[in-house]
């Protein structure tokens, strides 16, 4: 699909990734169209599943998710059972936010957000390192927030992604 984008549907990747919220006839018009001919690309760009949801962003420490933190873990097998057993159990855990499997000496990496240390110890004695097939969990607590940029990097006045 993306060999078929031009440069109007890069356009509209680009606005929608700053401002989600805004109208159809707003975008429309930030990228040069009329607002039909703009929905019929928003919704082929749905479609296709370059878009894949919308969301609003919060502020995790104003809602009082004092603590980020990632844990490496490391898994006793990496048979496809082991893998798959693993990866359900993460998609039960409400203190993961973010999860990718990962190549070399450790498995999986998961971006964990919680109240306080006290919740994300608990669940890294109570929950992950009880989990099936677990060997090994290395954490790092985050001191600060360098960069937040969840968008991905589009050059939409030359129709490509950016590197």
């Amino acid at each position: 699909m993306k060999d078929r984008l031009d440069v109007i549907d890069w356009k509209i990747l680009a606005e929608l990734q700053r401002d989600g919220r805004m109208t159809n006839v707003e975008l429309a018009k930030r990228v040069g169209i009329s607002a039909p001919p703009c929905l019929r690309r928003v919704r082929a760009l749905e479609d296709s599943g370059i878009i894949e949801g919308y969301r609003t962003l919060l502020n995790e420490r104003s809602l009082g998710y004092q603590l980020t933190a990632f844990a490496l873990v490391g898994l006793s097998a990496q048979g496809e059972a082991e893998l798959q057993a693993f990866q359900r159990a993460v998609g039960n855990w409400d203190i993961v936010r973010e999860c990718y499997m990962l190549s070399g000496d450790v498995d999986f990496i998961l971006k964990c957000v919680a109240v306080d240390l006290d919740a994300f110890q608990s669940f890294i004695v109570n929950d992950l390192t009880a989990a099936p097939h677990v060997e090994s969990v290395r954490t790092s607590l985050t001191i600060g927030k360098v960069k937040n940029d969840p968008t991905v990097p589009l050059d939409p006045q030359a129709g490509v992604a950016a590197n």
